[in-house]
């Protein structure tokens, strides 16, 4: 263990802040194929940097979720347990844990299930310790595990000689407010740990090439089997995969080459800082790419590179040496889809066609979670949409910007539905507000993950819904403001734990006014937004409009009303009262009214009743266009399925 720290401590690139190093793991692994099986010896540091004393430690044991039938993943419907029945379960077993050099602490594990009545689940031990940790004080654990891999089951397992190596090993708990959050694996949530450092070595049979989280500081060849050590500071997590049928790329993201003076300019504009404070630095990008899909290997590196430039100019430069991407085989494509620290994993097919956006969709929004999981470590099991509503939403401006509104599947008679409808949220936008309008008032958007009425639900409220309601934050705003908002959250809560209400202090902060209001009624809330244009009269020298707040959410809207003689007046309303009128004196009557003209309020559940025309001619196409897009938008939900 000692070897551990002095090479940590060497090397300075990789050097961790003393208040971020919570927890420090040297792990030894074997993959053992034939047996799709890990064998590992993890030696552990766990630093307590709370007033509390510590007299038990908990630890995450996710893969026992994929154990049998009874786990709480199970129960709560995880997906192809009959697969996993016929092809394997998974598990994961504490052989021995022992204090370094001193007591063997084995027999006072045992099984606890935090979160429900399910005393078979197997996910979360409990450990007695025989001493308390003191405040600032710190335990070192050996630890021998053996994982069994399922056959790839929520982004982890093996698919043929394919293996994606995910929440593998015994991982320690976060000792929060007086109390560990440690909680089961659910069949809907994901994960949440300290920030430390991992010293990873990882033996294969040496045909097989390897990636894994962090920068690969040494390959001892041994004949038969190879030995790949990995090493990464200021993460809160290690995965790695191994096949024998990758193809490895790397590539170098050189700022001096990929961003241009135009890109620092604008992007220091937009924030309103100096231009010297928007410095990028290189990135080893490494692919791990399936043979059929070799003629997609510039795509994918110009995704990565994209993400790359526009988080690390938006929000803050990359700090890690590398990237490593990872493109799963066919058959294998539950391993896709998934972030871990320095080290994602796309999906892509080599039937693709030249305008489907799938790998540059994944590979960007993947990226993303570099910042809002990886570096600002929020708790997904219990406020998810701090990580997937937030990179949603970034990724989505990123892909919009370079790539263009080509979001939607659908190409009736050949023909791209985005480009054909030409609405103002035909694209991103458009797409999550269908998954929000699905059922908005089902639950609020910040909840445990488990506690969601369903999976839908829990996507809905982490994804589309979490997108929506920062989209229309930023238009509450304006761009500027937002996105100086988004840089110094990350700025100040990278490496830490924030929660919503951390966020939302962010926002009044950099804004100067209180907006935890917002907050109230669109995030910890499931209630609706709508608002109506409800009658238009026009009488000799005066005319008046009548508007409408048919749902229970508040907010202030803008009202655009049009005259016959070209004259345009803006009202604002502050929406508080359930309806109000304006009045106008003038000889020429209304034409049309319409509430949020400019389209900002994007948690309206409706817009077909946002306008009013005058004009009985003119009403019927009128009504018909604003009608189109949310029709549209109920029948690609119900034919698609999009979440």
């Amino acid at each position: 263990m000692r070897r551990l720290f002095l090479f940590l401590a060497a090397a300075g690139t990789l050097a961790a802040a003393e208040g971020r190093d919570i927890v420090r793991y040297r792990i030894e692994a074997k993959l053992v194929p034939e047996e799709r099986a890990v064998q590992g010896h993890e030696e552990l540091i766990w630093r307590n940097a709370s007033p509390d004393e510590i007299r038990e430690l908990r630890f995450h044991l996710y893969m026992n979720a994929f154990r049998d039938r009874n786990s709480t993943w199970v129960r709560e419907g995880g997906r192809e347990v009959d697969r996993l029945e016929r092809n394997g379960w998974g598990s994961i077993a504490v052989k021995r844990l022992a204090i370094a050099g001193g007591a063997d602490l084995t027999q006072a594990i045992r099984f606890i299930h935090p979160d429900d009545d399910n005393a078979l689940d197997r996910t979360v031990i409990s450990v007695a310790l025989p001493a308390p940790v003191a405040p600032g004080g710190s335990i070192a654990l050996d630890i021998d595990f053996s994982t069994r891999l399922p056959h790839v089951v929520e982004r982890a397992g093996y698919h043929g000689d394919f293996y994606l190596v995910a929440q593998w090993f015994p991982k320690i708990g976060v000792w929060q407010a007086g109390h560990w959050n440690c909680h089961q694996y659910h069949a809907w949530s994901e994960f949440f740990a300290d920030f430390g450092r991992y010293d990873v070595s990882i033996d294969v049979p040496s045909e097989y090439v390897v990636g894994a989280t962090g920068v690969n500081v040494s390959r001892a060849a041994g004949g038969a089997r190879t030995t790949y050590r990995f090493v990464q500071a200021d993460v809160h997590d290690f995965a790695w995969t191994a096949s024998p049928r990758f193809l490895r790329a790397e590539r170098l993201f050189d700022p001096a080459r990929e961003v241009t003076a135009r890109d620092i300019s604008s992007a220091a504009a937009l924030l309103g800082i100096p231009e010297s404070d928007l410095r990028l630095k290189p990135v080893r990008m490494i692919l791990l790419i399936q043979p059929e899909n070799a003629s997609q290997i510039d795509r994918h590196f110009k995704a990565l590179s994209t993400a790359i430039k526009y988080f690390g100019l938006w929000y803050g430069a990359y700090p890690y040496e590398t990237i490593t991407l990872v493109d799963p085989p066919y058959g294998g494509m539950e391993a896709g889809g998934m972030e871990y620290p320095t080290f994602i994993a796309g999906g892509t097919s080599w039937l693709l066609s030249a305008h489907e956006q799938r790998p540059e969709v994944v590979i960007v929004h993947e990226f993303g979670h570099q910042y809002w999981y990886g570096m600002v470590g929020s708790n997904e099991f219990e406020e998810s949409w701090l990580d997937e509503g937030f990179t949603t939403y970034s990724s989505e401006k990123i892909l919009g910007l370079v790539y263009g509104p080509e979001p939607v599947p659908f190409r009736p008679l050949g023909i791209p539905l985005a480009s054909a409808l030409r609405f103002p949220l035909v694209g991103y936008d458009s797409l999550d507000r269908m998954g929000y309008l699905e059922d908005p008032k089902l639950d609020d958007v910040v909840r445990n993950a488990w506690q969601y009425y369903n999976r839908s639900s829990y996507g809905v409220n982490s994804y589309e819904r979490a997108n929506i309601v920062l989209r229309t934050l930023e238009n509450l705003l304006g761009k500027p403001l937002m996105a100086r908002v988004l840089r110094t959250y990350f700025e100040r809560w990278r490496y830490r734990h924030p929660t919503t209400l951390d966020f939302a202090a962010i926002v009044s902060e950099v804004t100067g006014r209180d907006m935890r209001w917002f907050f109230d009624r669109c995030v910890f809330s499931s209630n609706v937004l709508d608002y109506a244009v409800s009658e238009i009269r026009s009488g000799k020298n005066e005319s008046t409009v009548r508007l409408r707040r048919l749902g229970e959410v508040i907010l202030p809207v803008e009202l655009r009303v049009r005259f016959a003689d070209g004259a345009v007046i803006d009202r604002q309303w502050d929406g508080q009262y359930r309806w109000t009128e304006f009045k106008f004196t003038r000889p020429a009557p209304i034409e049309s009214a319409e509430i949020d003209p400019d389209h900002k309020i994007l948690l309206d559940a409706n817009f077909a009743n946002n306008s009013r025309t005058r004009s009985l001619q003119a009403a019927p196409l009128a009504k018909w266009t604003e009608n189109l897009l949310h029709w549209a938008e109920q029948w690609l939900l119900t034919v698609g399925g999009i979440v």
